[in-house]
């Protein structure tokens, strides 16, 4: 997380949602239930960013943090995260997804209970993609990075993620797990395996080539994903469809992508693993990308003009 000194006060105010406070400011000091690890292992949590990218994990830069909170971010700059896409990190149903207003410091928040009393949080959200009472699988698209906060509080965009199991804040905020690894307080790199559950031995990275990230997905039920992923050393986009059922055995599926204004390419075929990379240069220009698996299919609108 970044900010600056004038944040530090007001970011301090950060409460929990509808209850008080009452731990020791030291993380050290909060409890810690012999049963954490075997929890969170059982619902394997994953990164809560898109299959193969990487970003930096950060529990200790927040004065409002009470225990094992992590702020992400991945960009170079202060405003680079803003608009990246935020999945779930285990599926479950949301059982928040609001702007809290003036009455803590999560602005627009997501929480998704995952049962047995777990629970994930997803704070600062620019944009919420999902709804309370909705149904979510792991790896879907939920939000996207943002800076909301309460009056006041001028805070650089990133991810404030929390993982809890029952009640009493902050007691009840439990060590982050990801891919069965937990995580390496108080600072960590990751790369995300939130593959949508896949076992598909490739990655998007992997069918693109090297140079590309993931900028965008969207899931298609359980058959697949598709992957939007940018290369800044050339200016090329790519777009694959990776498939999360029938491996190894060639089904129908497709990946498109058209840049405005010029004609759609389309890779479409019975694929073992994946459709495409289909690669198009289109710097500065807004796309159109997609595809589908099984009987799901993806269509986005043109967007993602800036790269």
């Amino acid at each position: 997380m970044r900010f600056s000194g004038a944040m530090v006060a007001g970011v301090a105010l950060l409460l929990s949602i509808g209850t008080a406070s009452t731990a020791s400011a030291d993380p050290s000091l909060d409890p810690e239930p012999s049963s954490d690890s075997v929890g969170i292992l059982a619902t394997n949590f994953q990164l809560p960013f898109p299959c193969g990218q990487s970003w930096n994990g950060n529990s200790s830069a927040s004065s409002a943090h009470q225990s094992w909170e992590i702020d992400f971010n991945r960009g170079s700059t202060a405003g680079a995260d803003l608009g990246d896409t935020v999945v779930a990190a285990a599926s479950g149903t949301v059982g928040i997804s609001a702007h809290q207003g003036s009455a803590n410091g999560y602005g627009n928040l997501v929480r998704i209970d995952h049962g047995s009393g777990w629970s994930t949080y997803y704070a600062h959200l620019n944009t919420r993609s999902v709804s309370a009472g909705q149904s979510v699988s792991q790896g879907q698209k939920i939000g996207t990075v943002g800076n909301t906060s309460k009056p006041g509080n001028n805070i650089s965009p990133h991810l404030h993620y929390e993982v809890r199991q029952g009640t009493g804040y902050p007691d009840n905020i439990r060590k982050a797990v990801f891919n069965g690894v937990t995580f390496g307080y108080p600072v960590q790199t990751l790369t995300s395996r939130n593959c949508g559950g896949s076992s598909n031995p490739y990655t998007p990275q992997e069918a693109c080539g090297s140079g590309y990230d993931v900028i965008d997905s969207a899931g298609l039920g359980t058959s697949g994903t598709v992957y939007l992923l940018y290369n800044n050393g050339n200016g090329n986009n790519c777009v694959v469809t990776m498939k999360h059922t029938s491996l190894g055995t060639p089904t129908a599926t497709t990946a498109y992508l058209e840049v405005q204004g010029s004609t759609r390419k389309t890779d479409s075929g019975n694929y073992s693993y994946y459709a495409g990379p289909v690669y198009a240069y289109a710097p500065g220009k807004c796309v159109r990308w997609g595809g589908k698996a099984g009987s799901s299919t993806y269509d986005s609108p043109f967007e993602h003009c800036g790269s």
